[in-house]
């Protein structure tokens, strides 16, 4: 029997009286690693820390995979914007560590699956900005509310000759739960999805050919509906497989 693909996914720290009454914990949701178990995998949660690159490469060479995670905004500061009032959860540690391990898998050549908060921090991480809140804005539909606050279930139109559509053909749908969006596109990326309002719902390599490595990033939570569809996750495990 092949072992089944261990891959890394970023975890959260979170205060006591978050996840344990009296104690601090590092924890993820656990939609994540049942998505990946169902699909083959075993998923690993990684404790959010400062990492050198080597660390971050040492770390990222030994899972086969990737899973960047949703979760609160990313600072506007490293896309060079001022903090808007309804931007939340801002972490220099989560930044910095995902920012870490999204290199880390670029020159290692690891396959990387970016949910909600990931898609946003790949495309800040290649040059790219993010709208900072679209939430009720005029000719936009409705995106969820993040944090707990319930999703939407929105379909994507997947665009043609893309990583994304081989594996959901030309449509897909999902539940999203954000309030911030991509707005231009980091360098080196090109859209996969969006709704019918125009949001970016999906990024991935320009030039699949070309390069370092293998890239799906999409707005909704996959991980929320993989008992009905978990394609995206068996593509992963199944890129890990053989990265």
């Amino acid at each position: 029997m092949s072992p089944r693909p261990f891959i890394g996914v970023s975890g959260r720290r979170f205060a006591a009286g978050k996840v344990f009454k009296l104690e601090s914990a590092v924890a993820i949701q656990a939609d994540y690693l049942d998505a990946l178990g169902a699909a083959g995998g075993v998923g690993i949660t990684l404790t959010p820390e400062p990492l050198s690159d080597a660390q971050a490469d040492v770390i990222v060479g030994r899972v086969d995979g990737l899973v960047l995670t949703g979760g609160p905004d990313v600072d506007p500061s490293r896309y060079g914007q001022d903090r808007a009032p309804e931007t939340y959860g801002v972490s220099d540690l989560q930044d910095e560590f995902e920012t870490a391990l999204f290199h880390a898998a670029r020159r290692c050549g690891t396959p990387v699956l970016a949910i909600c908060r990931g898609i946003q921090l790949v495309n800040v991480v290649m040059g790219g900005t993010l709208d900072q809140h679209i939430t009720g804005r005029a000719g936009l539909g409705a995106h969820g509310i993040p944090n707990g606050g319930g999703g939407s279930d929105n379909t994507y139109s997947v665009v043609v000759d893309t990583l994304l559509a081989d594996v959901l053909g030309a449509s897909a749908g999902g539940r999203c739960h954000h309030h911030q969006a991509v707005a231009t596109v980091g360098d080196g990326l090109r859209v996969s999805a969006r709704t019918d309002d125009g949001v970016v719902e999906g990024l991935e390599y320009r030039e699949l050919a070309g390069a370092p490595n293998w890239l799906i990033a999409v707005q909704w939570h996959p991980e929320e509906t993989a008992d009905a569809d978990d394609r995206l996750f068996r593509a992963l495990i199944g890129q890990a497989a053989i990265a």
